[in-house]
């Protein structure tokens, strides 16, 4: 090699080393960035790494970094690009595939999310966030596509362009708290953690018509340069506690609770709450138990079950030393995120986690008692939670609504406070009164209602038979319909279980006096008298139309097809019969106000506007005699004409029955 050459490749060889060692103190100082929760600045300095990366390697690797601060930074869009390129890549950690996973659910794409969950379970087969995310992503479409009753609506009046979260209730309902990124704040510069500003506690008051006035911060020495909110004010409004997060240059200070007391309108100098023996953990989100004795909050460390979790302190007295901290375990806090733990006024306990099976991002979540005593936790579902996050929820005092922080679409800004309302159980009936044997509506008929719960209204069907009731949640009730020449209609209904408002739609039939009412479902064994068991249900039903129906008296008729000679089944038929009337007084029918008859094949069914309905080869008006029946073209038709023939029934043939015996009219 001549000695310019060699001059050539070590200039080269220099240039290269030279670039190599430029890159890697760039990639130090961004990795500095990152660690120091600087993320917003750490992905200016990834990115322009990124673009001129020439390996593979590197560039999975900074895909993976990205997606990172755009995770933390909760920007599930820009997250699932940078993870996706990471995994395009090969990047060697299964947390890309996960992560990958979680902003694609978080973006709605409940598909490809659940592929890259399947993977990720494969990949780390002892990991439950795979399978848990891949119930998400069944579980989400359900829940959307049947929300829960609640209302959500953006409450605009609060929100700004920036964040605005956590609300908490001042002075009963009438004033709100909340954290806020905006304009106007103690905190006024930029935060290299979020992109957005240092956060402050503001406060709004509801006007006599309901209105929320415009945020201002609070006042005292609580709002600082830093950033500072996430509070919890105790039930009187004289102490909150809230968390304080201090950043000194690029080195990583961490979050605290603090506390403070209110005078003279005033919130006092703030005293740290200690916590941790160790000052380097950072500890959030505090929540003070009505009681003020429990305090929960959000902290993340080796101890946990992974990722943030909550935990609790006690003490024994208002004002005392505060113990212990102790974590709230499995069933609480996951390998993921859990937060903004809230005790709301009659104990119940709710949080925020991406962790658990949700729709997306962080889900809000209630620690429910089931019925044997054991605590179960359960999803809020939609409209509260959404496929982004959702958190910080509260209630108003003795009410199903209050308010909640979600960074969902439509809003404002990235994080915004909804309101949300149970709106009341709305049940009404719609009934319809009609003739059994005509389907004609029964016009003026009294229509009565008893509720399971005392309550008792009476109406009367329109022209058209129609009639409505307003129904209470949680009850039974008896609809009961009377008019003159008819036995009483009677129908049942129920509230109970009911989740959502509805209309219930009911037709109740009645029966003319005059009308031979067949008993359908009697059945006895063949060339028998003996009433086979599954023929009580129809005849507990014809006890009970007796009994509703007191003054009637009944023949009850049986009846035989033509087989068999007409002595054999005349006999048969009065016996059949006459086992109807036995079980009826066993049930405690007077056996004055029944007559047994036999008619053998004497009376062949004629057919109804119901049977023909049912067997399209038979026509309103046919009479299935003898002569029809052989006539029928083949043996199957045949057969359900003997069938329709061999039936029990029932008329009323007197209207004046007394229990003294004595009878009135002709």
């Amino acid at each position: 090699m001549k000695f310019s050459g060699l001059l050539l490749f070590f200039f080269i060889i220099s240039i290269s080393f030279s670039t190599s060692f430029a890159q890697e103190k760039k990639m130090r100082k961004a990795d500095a960035s990152f660690d120091a929760g600087e993320y917003f600045k750490a992905i200016e300095q990834y990115q322009k790494i990124y673009s001129k990366a020439s390996t593979k390697l590197l560039k999975a690797e900074l895909g993976f970094k990205l997606g990172e601060c755009y995770r933390k930074m909760n920007i599930p869009r820009k997250a699932e690009k940078w993870y996706k390129r990471a995994v395009r890549y090969k990047y060697q950690d299964p947390m890309a595939v996960l992560y990958l996973a979680d902003a694609m659910r978080m973006n709605e794409k409940y598909d490809e999310a659940k592929e890259y969950y399947q993977e990720f379970s494969e990949l780390v087969p002892k990991d439950k966030r795979g399978k848990r995310g891949i119930q998400s992503c069944e579980l989400a479409l359900e829940w959307m596509n049947n929300p829960e009753r609640f209302v959500v609506t953006n409450v605009k009046a609060l929100n700004s362009k920036q964040s605005d979260y956590r609300p908490e209730y001042f002075n009963g309902n009438s004033s709100l708290y909340f954290t806020s990124t905006r304009e106007g704040s103690t905190g006024n510069k930029f935060n290299n953690n979020s992109g957005q500003n240092f956060s402050d506690i503001f406060m709004s008051m509801k006007d006599r018509k309901g209105e929320w006035s415009h945020p201002i911060p609070i006042k005292g020495p609580v709002n600082t340069e830093f950033d500072d909110g996430a509070t919890s004010i105790n039930s009187d409004g004289s102490e909150m506690y809230y968390t304080s997060c201090k950043v000194i240059k690029s080195e990583t200070v961490g979050c605290q609770i603090y506390h403070t007391t209110l005078s003279g309108g005033l919130w006092s100098s703030p005293e740290l709450v200690p916590l941790f023996p160790d000052s380097s953990i950072s500890v959030g989100h505090p929540a003070i138990s009505n009681d003020e004795l429990t305090l929960y909050f959000v902290a993340e460390t080796e101890k946990g079950q992974g990722g943030k979790d909550i935990w609790k302190a006690e003490r024994s007295s208002k004002g005392g030393a505060w113990g212990k901290p102790v974590n709230l375990g499995k069933k609480i806090n996951t390998a993921g995120d859990e937060m903004f733990p809230y005790v709301r006024d009659n104990g119940e306990f709710y949080f925020s986690s991406n962790g658990h099976i949700g729709l997306g991002g962080l889900d809000i979540y209630k620690l429910a008692k089931k019925e044997d005593g054991s605590q179960v936790v359960e999803n809020m579902k939609s409209p509260i939670n959404s496929p982004a996050d959702d958190f910080a929820i509260i209630f108003e005092r003795g009410k199903d609504r209050g308010y909640f922080s979600s960074t969902r679409p439509g809003g404002r800004g990235n994080d915004d406070i909804y309101s949300f309302y149970m709106p009341p159980l709305v049940f009404t009936l719609q009934g319809t009164v009609k003739d059994d044997a005509t389907e004609n509506p029964i016009p003026q008929a009294k229509v009565k209602l008893v509720g399971s719960d005392g309550t008792s209204r009476e109406t009367n069907s329109g022209v058209d038979g129609k009639f409505k009731f307003k129904l209470k949640p949680e009850t039974d009730y008896i609809i009961t319909t009377q008019k003159d020449r008819y036995l009483k209609g009677k129908a049942k209904e129920s509230t109970k279980g009911l989740s959502k408002s509805q209309e219930i739609v009911v037709d109740i039939f009645m029966s003319h006096v005059n009308q031979v009412i067949e008993i359908e479902n009697i059945f006895y064994d063949l060339n028998k008298a003996d009433l086979r068991p599954e023929s009580t249900v129809a005849l507990d039903g014809l006890v009970e139309i007796l009994n509703d129906n007191p003054n009637v008296t009944i023949e009850l008729s049986a009846h035989t097809d033509f087989r068999g000679s007409e002595k054999d089944n005349l006999d048969l038929s009065q016996r059949r019969a006459q086992s109807v009337v036995d079980y009826l007084i066993k049930k405690g029918i007077n056996p004055n106000r029944l007559i047994a008859k036999g008619y053998g094949e004497s009376k062949p069914k004629k057919v109804t506007r119901k049977i023909a309905a049912k067997y399209p080869f038979l026509h309103v008006g046919d009479v299935l005699d003898e002569d029809f029946i052989n006539k029928l073209p083949t043996q199957e038709q045949k057969e359900i004409a003997h069938q329709i023939n061999r039936r029990t029934e029932f008329k009323v043939i007197r209207t004046d029955y007394q229990e003294s015996g004595i009878q009135f009219g002709g």
